[in-house]
């Protein structure tokens, strides 16, 4: 089966520049599933989530269509990486305790993927999808991160950006939903880290292959100018949608 592949062709600097997702949400969703044996991560690109569920569930069954995004997922002893489908899940029937999908159920045929969800969860089984979006330094960096995002690169987000920016709520989601608690996505880091994750989206990417020139260095030094020295924290718009079978 075919995939839409945003990611294989710089999976190496996706994997260091990307944000970490809030501990509070493992410990959350640790929580509220029937129990701690299992948990499947779909689409679990470079494992990042799935690295925190390890430390939180005995064993962690980690899928991703990507044979590169694979190679470079972070290894831990409990967890299984699997390069197949989310669609295509060789699971078990009632097998699982929770099912996570990060940053990546907007690139999904939702349909298949529930179907396999319902299939995979134990009964009252637990599945959470979680998505961030804009980011926010100060109003200075702003301007030249929005220039980028909507000028520079806007004709080269995918259709699917725009279930991303409605925080996934324009998506279904065919269950009985939990409500999320407060959760914040935020990082601390140099100028230099903040335009490495900037050139890691999909779109500034594309950008690159179409004009064989790199969009951010036509912000970078005024960028670099209004961020001033030192580390500065990053905030995400940072969406959750959780529910039970």
């Amino acid at each position: 089966m075919s995939f839409k592949d945003h990611f294989s062709g710089h999976a190496s600097a996706y994997r260091q520049a990307r944000p970490v997702y809030p501990d509070a949400l493992f410990d959350w969703l640790a929580q509220i599933a029937p129990d701690r044996a299992l948990a499947w991560d779909g689409g679990c690109g470079n494992g990042q989530a799935s690295v925190a569920l390890a430390e939180r569930f005995a064993r962690v069954f980690a899928t991703d269509p990507s044979v590169k995004q694979i190679a470079h997922a972070q290894a831990r002893a409990n967890i299984q990486y699997h390069a197949e489908s989310a669609e295509q899940c060789s699971l078990p029937t009632a097998s699982t305790d929770l099912v996570t999908i990060a940053q990546a159920l907007h690139w999904l045929d939702v349909d298949r993927f529930y179907a396999q969800v319902r299939r995979v969860l134990k009964p009252r089984g637990v599945i959470a999808a979680w998505t961030y979006s804009h980011c926010h330094v100060t109003p200075a960096v702003d301007v030249f991160k929005e220039r980028l995002y909507c000028d520079l690169v806007g004709p080269y987000w995918p259709p699917e950006r725009a279930f991303v920016d409605a925080g996934y709520r324009t998506l279904p989601f065919p269950f009985q939903e939990i409500a999320a608690p407060p959760l914040e996505m935020s990082s601390r880091w140099p100028v230099d880290h903040f335009l490495a994750y900037l050139r890691s989206w999909s779109a500034t990417q594309r950008y690159v292959t179409d004009k064989g020139e790199d969009p951010v260095t036509l912000v970078e030094a005024e960028l670099r100018a209004a961020w001033g020295e030192g580390e500065r924290v990053v905030h995400w718009d940072f969406h959750v949608r959780c529910g039970h079978v």
